[in-house]
C-alpha cells in the first residue's frame, strides 16, 4: 500500500516506521505550505497535519478519489463539510479523536459507564486531560469525544473547559513535558469517587491505530470511525 502522509511531525514520522514496518510504503512526506500532492502515487493518505490545514488536505484528497484518514483536531467546525464531500465524491474518510485501539475500547467502557451512572444519583462527572506541552489545542480531541459519550447516554447536555455550568462536564487539560496523553473520567459523590482512566505509554499506539485504519478503508466508500474499523457496532 503507498502512503501519503499528510503532516510529518512526531505523529507523521511514528506512522512511517509503523507502515514501513507493515510492509507498506511511503509515497509522499507533506509538511508544511506546499501544493503538490501526488494522488496519482497514492493508496490511501493519512493527515496528521494542522488544524489550518486538515480541512484543505481532506477535501483535496477526496476530490482526487484518494481515501483519507485524519487525526488531526482542532478543525471539527468544518467536519460535517467534510462528510458532504466525502458523500459527494463517493469518497472513503475516517476521522477520529485518537485512533489508539485501546482508546477506542476506552471509549466504549466511558458510554457503558456513564448508562450505569445515570441509575445512580449524587455523582458529579468531570474529565481531566494531560498531554505534552507542544499540543495545539485544549480540550483535546480525544476528551471532547469522552464528553460526547457520556452526554449520549447521560441527562448532561454538554461540556465546558474548567468551569461548567449545571447540566455541563467540567474538561480540565494539563500540559506537562513530553507526556503522550492521559485521560481520566470520574464520577465523584459526597461519599465516593469512581473513576477510568486511559495512559499512553507512547504515541506508538496511535500511529499503529492509523495505519490499521488506513488498511481498512482501502476499497470503501463512506464516512467511518474507528468503531466500524474494530467492529464494535
Amino acid at each position: 500500500m503507498r502512503i501519503t502522509l499528510l503532516g510529518y511531525g512526531k505523529m507523521g514520522q511514528m506512522i512511517e516506521k509503523i507502515a514501513l514496518g507493515r510492509g507498506h510504503t511511503i509515497a509522499a512526506r507533506v509538511d508544511g505550505p506546499q501544493t503538490h500532492i501526488p494522488f496519482d502515487q497514492t493508496d490511501v493518505a493519512i493527515d496528521f497535519s494542522s488544524p489550518e490545514a486538515a480541512f484543505d488536505n481532506i477535501t483535496r484528497c477526496l476530490e482526487a478519489g484518494v481515501p483519507v484518514v485524519s487525526g488531526t483536531t482542532g478543525w471539527l467546525e468544518r467536519y460535517p463539510e467534510a462528510c458532504q464531500k466525502a458523500e459527494e465524491t463517493g469518497g472513503a474518510f475516517i476521522y477520529a479523536s485518537n485512533f489508539s485501539l485501546g482508546v477506542n475500547l476506552f471509549f466504549e467502557l466511558n458510554e457503558r459507564l456513564a448508562r450505569l451512572m445515570e441509575k445512580a444519583p449524587g455523582y458529579q462527572a468531570h474529565i481531566d486531560e494531560t498531554h505534552h506541552t507542544q499540543k495545539l489545542d485544549a480540550p483535546s480531541g480525544t476528551a471532547i469525544t469522552l464528553a460526547e459519550g457520556v452526554i449520549r447516554n447521560s441527562p448532561y447536555t454538554g461540556w465546558a473547559l474548567e468551569r461548567a455550568t449545571t447540566g455541563e462536564i467540567p474538561i480540565r487539560s494539563h500540559r506537562i513535558g513530553d507526556t503522550p496523553g492521559t485521560h481520566t473520567v470520574t464520577y465523584e459523590s459526597r461519599v465516593d469517587r469512581i473513576e477510568i482512566t486511559h495512559t499512553a505509554h507512547n504515541r506508538e499506539g496511535f500511529a499503529t491505530g492509523a495505519v490499521v485504519a488506513a488498511e481498512w478503508i482501502l476499497g470503501k466508500s463512506g464516512i467511518f470511525e474507528m468503531k466500524d474499523v474494530l467492529n464494535l457496532r
